[in-house]
């Protein structure tokens, strides 16, 4: 990783820490291996998959000249339904936005991307049924430390735009 992965890594992390606690909302760390794909680091901190809130840059384009980006926060098992997220935002296109896009409006590198925007162009929009969950679990802008955070305080803290996108 590069001083400057390193110090976006941990500007992200600090926002994080700081801003829970501003809000009151403990939550616990987990140290564990090196790990980006949600299912893998859901096996490394020993929970079930529909509990990570996996985290994804969508851009959404209604216009040729004009992009929208969302920071789209699905349960780990599913799968994004990037039409839903288009018509949810008005677009005639949606897709991945590039790694560079990600990391840049995430402040973290891919694979570390919380679920919480710190950037005011990442609209945060959250599928509801990962809000069932009692315990929300994700990367904490590192790809080593993860963080399990009560949904209802996830809520309360980020009060996320919420919809049905996905499979």
């Amino acid at each position: 990783m590069t001083t400057t992965e390193q110090t976006t890594t941990g500007s992200a992390y600090g926002r994080l820490c700081a801003l829970l606690a501003e809000q009151d909302a403990p939550y616990r760390l987990i140290e564990h291996e090196p790990q980006g794909c949600t299912e893998l680091a859901s096996e490394l901190r020993g929970h079930d998959l529909a509990q990570a809130a996996k985290c994804l840059v969508v851009v959404v384009r209604p216009d040729k000249r004009t992009s929208r980006f969302v920071l789209a926060v699905v349960p780990g098992d599913r799968r994004l339904d990037l039409d839903k997220v288009r018509e949810l935002g008005g677009g005639r296109k949606a897709g991945f936005a590039s790694r560079e896009t990600a990391e840049r409006l995430a402040g973290c590198v891919s694979g570390t991307i919380m679920p919480f925007s710190f950037h005011p162009e990442l609209e945060l929009l959250v599928d509801e049924d990962l809000l069932h969950q009692d315990t929300l679990y994700f990367n904490a802008a590192k790809l080593d430390l993860s963080m399990a955070l009560s949904t209802a305080d996830y809520v309360r803290v980020t009060r996320p735009r919420t919809a049905s996108i996905s499979q």
